[in-house]
């Protein structure tokens, strides 16, 4: 390729979508957008109480719009004429409810506002309940459909949701036509479907939280669904039986969106995927290194030849899949259900006084406590690192178990809770924080020993994501922690990279993945070593946090049992 040729990744988070539009000749970045979520940012339609984080359509199309738009004014109208795909990645699993057209519910007359008719995000754990049934119902079945998603089902997932929901909601019971993923339903719209049954389905999110499988020929048959509950009669035939990997085309950008966004009328809109599958490949991920993609969350990557996953079965993961990563070769997930978002929980504590009095100041005007708040936000968490590397790191010091939003790998159990012990007069902030930091720490370790253990080796750490690029306290610790190097991959926005990746693929530019990866891959700016010193010390504390992890696991299952016989 000697002309330049330019595609559009776009990648859907937690907080935020961005958008970026990449040289496909060498992968350089053209121009990026970011848009934060109004309605999310507002704390509308959700319940933290009560594990419920809803997220409405409009959010993300007004976001791809926004984006996109931003980038080509960035880049120019020579650079948009020159736009070859698009893809798109998401979080997950973050499915929805849809009318016949294929439009989420909340997108239609009646239900605007209801929660029900809205993206269910990933971190929602409202359906709790309906996975544990999930659980118990698959051990009746003499095929075990839940063997490809580590034996356990989360959730965090597409039919725990979609059971909750159902039960929770007679009118959008009664209106929903099918339950679709939010990374399968963006290319459906750029690409104009208005057919809910013509919707092409992606490989990955089918398979790490559909229980989709080569092996069953497609999802496990319906009488495993109504046996469970009668409302999920039926369904099975209102989704679908072929997926498809995100090397593959959706179709192309349809003639209302490319006016809107200004884009060429050829562009090629790839098959969606899941944010941490596309982001392992811009992170350029290799065959047994753990890609991990660290921000509200964890989500861990690792790729495997076909021949080497033969009879394999890894216990306790989010799923291992054929193509959902790359094609040919098998991706196999992890992750922890709160990493970034623990920091941000203690920031909010230790800031409560500073959000809560300096409105009420009398000395200061609003709008200076305004400006001071901000500027002290954005201080704390790099301030108590900084203290917290100055900590000497012994036996005694404070523990804490990292599972704020429940244990996600290895072994999902929602219903967990976070805990810190060992605390005294003597426990401030940064003591507090270090505890947290290492704990995080610590549950990135029994992910690795885990692989291992399964007889998966690790052969090396892949960071990418916010906290991977701006916390060197955290990414030094870990390294510690883990005994390996960690490097940290140099693009920022690595998920939209990898997006853009597959555009360039599905578009014709390149031919496999691989290649694309080889072409478009920005290297990597930063590696931590660990430090040999520290490795008796990280193990006595990695145990003590496997002890205090076992007890609080055995008090939740007492209080659980102790209510059911009530």
């Amino acid at each position: 390729m000697s002309k330049d040729q330019f595609v559009i990744g776009v990648d859907y988070g937690s907080d935020s979508v961005r958008s970026v539009i990449v040289n496909a000749l060498n992968g350089e970045e053209i121009a990026s957008s970011v848009y934060e979520y109004p309605r999310w940012r507002d704390g509308l339609f959700c319940e933290p109480a009560a594990n419920q984080f809803r997220q409405h359509p409009q959010d993300y199309i007004d976001g791809l719009e926004a984006t996109i738009k931003d980038c080509i004014a960035q880049a120019g109208a020579d650079v948009a004429a020159a736009v070859k795909g698009l893809s798109v990645d998401t979080t997950g699993s973050t499915p929805v409810a849809v009318d016949r057209t294929g439009t989420p519910l909340a997108l239609t007359p009646g239900f605007e506002n209801n929660p029900d008719a809205m993206f269910v995000l990933w971190k929602d754990h409202t359906s709790v309940k309906e996975a544990a049934e999930i659980n118990a119902h698959a051990a009746l079945f003499d095929i075990n459909y839940l063997q490809y998603v580590g034996g356990i089902y989360s959730s965090e997932w597409f039919w725990a949701k979609l059971l909750h929901v159902l039960r929770a909601d007679e009118a959008v019971r009664a209106a929903a036509a099918s339950w679709v993923e939010h990374c399968d339903w963006v290319p459906f719209l750029l690409t104009g479907g208005n057919d809910i049954t013509a919707m092409k389905r992606g490989r990955c999110s089918a398979g790490h939280k559909a229980l989709w499988a080569e092996e069953f020929d497609g999802l496990p048959p319906d009488d495993f669904f109504s046996s469970l509950d009668p409302l999920l009669k039926g369904f099975t035939h209102k989704l679908y039986t072929d997926t498809y990997t995100a090397d593959e085309a959706a179709g192309t950008i349809s003639v209302e969106w490319a006016q809107r966004l200004g884009l060429p009328a050829d562009v090629v809109v790839g098959t969606g995927a899941f944010d941490a599958h596309m982001g392992a490949v811009g992170g350029q991920i290799e065959p047994y290194h753990l890609s991990k993609v660290m921000g509200t969350s964890t989500c861990d990557i690792l790729v495997a030849p076909t021949a080497g996953m033969e009879g394999k079965l890894v216990r306790g993961i989010c799923g291992q899949v054929n193509g959902s990563v790359i094609p040919g070769m098998v991706g196999l997930e992890a992750g922890q259900s709160a990493f970034g978002d623990t920091y941000a929980w203690f920031k909010n504590i230790v800031s409560w006084p500073v959000n809560n009095l300096l409105s009420q100041s009398k000395v200061i005007d609003a709008a200076t406590a305004k400006a001071l708040k901000a500027e002290l936000s954005d201080l704390i968490i790099p301030e108590l690192s900084r203290q917290a590397a100055l900590l000497p790191i012994d036996e005694a010091n404070e523990l804490a178990v990292d599972w704020f939003n429940g244990r996600r790998t290895p072994d999902a159990n929602q219903e967990l809770k976070g805990a810190i012990t060992g605390l005294s007069l003597g426990s401030d902030a940064p003591r507090v924080f270090r505890a947290l930091a290492e704990a995080t720490c610590f549950g990135a370790k029994s992910i690795v020993d885990r692989f291992i253990s399964e007889g998966i080796p690790v052969k090396g750490i892949i960071g990418i994501g916010g906290v991977a690029k701006k916390s060197p306290f955290v990414m030094q610790m870990m390294a510690d922690v883990l005994g390996m190097p960690i490097r940290i991959h140099q693009f920022k926005h690595t998920c939209a990279l990898g997006a853009a990746m597959f555009a360039a693929v599905v578009a014709g530019i390149y031919p496999t993945v691989e290649e694309a990866m080889a072409a478009m891959g920005r290297g990597f700016d930063q590696e931590y070593y660990p430090n040999i010193n520290l490795k008796e010390v990280y193990n006595k504390r990695y145990n003590q946090y496997k002890n205090l992890g076992e007890f609080v696991a055995g008090q939740v299952v007492k209080a659980t049992a102790e209510l059911q016989n009530i």
